[in-house]
């Protein structure tokens, strides 16, 4: 058994680089950073960011074209793959590169510098965040279940009760 699963969460670097291949299929092509913050051994702290090349087909670079732009905050779930090639002057070149399954943008609406001033999203209703509850799968559109509805009124705490008394001596030793 086998699985090559990576789930990223990050800020677009460059705007997505759009091609077209045979028979009219969609790819976008853009760098992810993700950072982890650290204390170094005197105590400052210290950035670490990494670089990811991400790699979207039809439907998925379809929404890379439409909404992301540098700067955007986004979800992205697929599998790793490397690539080899031979470079003009003849070194076996390799990039390891995520392949996307999911793509969903985070953050709030202004956030983004790829969003639009009309929500352009297909029918679920946007979030509260001005995205809405879904995430595009290769296959179409996942719809995420919906948040709980916050309740109107805090529920009424319970009248505190008397301690009930179990015939327990607090002076007894425990075994314990």
């Amino acid at each position: 058994m086998s699985l090559n699963k990576v789930m990223l969460i990050g800020n677009v670097g460059v705007d997505p680089e759009i091609r077209y291949l045979e028979g009219n299929t969609k790819m976008a092509t853009f760098r992810l950073a993700t950072s982890e913050r650290f204390k170094d051994r005197s105590g400052e702290v210290r950035e670490s960011t990494e670089w990811h090349n991400i790699v979207a087909w039809r439907q998925s670079a379809d929404v890379a074209e439409r909404f992301i732009r540098k700067g955007t905050q986004i979800y992205v779930e697929g599998r790793l793959r490397t690539r080899s090639w031979t470079d003009q002057q003849g070194a076996q070149q390799y990039r390891t590169e995520v392949v996307v399954d999911t793509l969903q943008l985070l953050g709030r609406r202004s956030d983004n510098p790829g969003a639009q001033a009309d929500n352009t999203f297909s029918s679920p209703a946007p979030a509260q965040g001005g995205y809405p509850q879904s995430g595009y799968q290769q296959g179409g559109w996942q719809q995420r279940p919906a948040a709980p509805a916050a309740p109107a009124a805090p529920a009424p705490t319970p009248a505190p009760q008397a301690p009930i008394d179990l015939g327990i001596d607090s002076s007894d030793d425990l075994p314990f």
